[in-house]
């Protein structure tokens, strides 16, 4: 069981690091041959769950180990295991599973935030119409996603190094089990933030529990070359996407 909610938290962690890996492709480099097709998200869940996989059952297989944490109502990996074995797994298990998959996914929005500032200011400069309410939209939700995922993991990841590079630190075994209870919580607050922040995923998330009761009110008008791609990573950022307006005449 230990093993399963293991791979299950690195899946969800890992799973934001791939869309952040694919969003940062599609807009910041939108004449690139990169393309999002059922084959590719396939391919890329296929390689994050045996990726999850290798560093969950690893300490099954003697590498690491598992043991009871915090309260002793749970299981997590043996972070306070004094040996060569431990933490010859420990430390790489933290650098391959929290610190290089929150270096890549600010990188990534880190770039994608200025590629759409340097868009809205290219069109502007020719006299277009920019989009700074959608992209302010945009951060907000980006910033609650980025700020989600910290607020879970981060407090986890310090506990645990501590307890790695600190043998004589002493931490109650009720304030230990409240960072690892939190990490659980991660997946569910993605949902949450889709859910307040996009209208249409929150109209189909609707129609679907309340078993088709609840019907979508359709917009007035819709713009074809409307950019989501921050949100949903779908279409491509060009200067093409956002038109200017069209010149008064008398």
């Amino acid at each position: 069981m230990s093993s399963v909610i293991n791979k299950q938290g690195l899946v969800s962690l890992c799973t934001l690091t791939l869309m952040a890996y694919e969003r940062y492709h599609i807009i910041c480099k939108p004449m690139g041959a990169f393309k999002i097709t059922l084959r590719r998200n396939a391919k890329g869940l296929l390689l994050v769950w045996f990726y999850c996989l290798f560093w969950a059952t690893a300490p099954l297989l003697g590498w690491g180990s598992y043991g009871p944490e915090g309260v002793q109502t749970s299981c997590s990996l043996a972070w306070e295991e004094r040996t060569w074995v431990s933490y010859s797994f420990l430390i790489p298990y933290w650098f391959f599973c929290f610190f290089l998959p929150t270096w890549l996914i600010i990188f990534c929005y880190y770039n994608i935030l200025n590629s759409i500032r340097r868009l809205n200011q290219s069109v502007e400069n020719q006299g277009g119409r920019s989009r700074q309410k959608e992209d302010r939209h945009a951060m907000c939700m980006v910033a609650a996603m980025i700020g989600s995922f910290f607020f879970c993991w981060l407090p986890y990841a310090i506990v645990s190094m501590l307890v790695v590079l600190v043998p004589d630190i002493s931490i109650s075994p009720l304030l230990a089990s409240m960072p690892a209870h939190l990490a659980k919580t991660s997946p569910a607050y993605n949902p949450i933030i889709f859910f307040l922040a996009k209208k249409k995923f929150r109209d189909m998330a609707l129609e679907i529990i309340s078993c088709g009761c609840y019907k979508p009110t359709l917009p007035i008008s819709t713009n074809p070359t409307e950019v989501e791609i921050v949100e949903t990573g779908s279409k491509r950022l060009s200067p093409n996407t956002i038109q200017p307006e069209p010149a008064l005449t008398d």
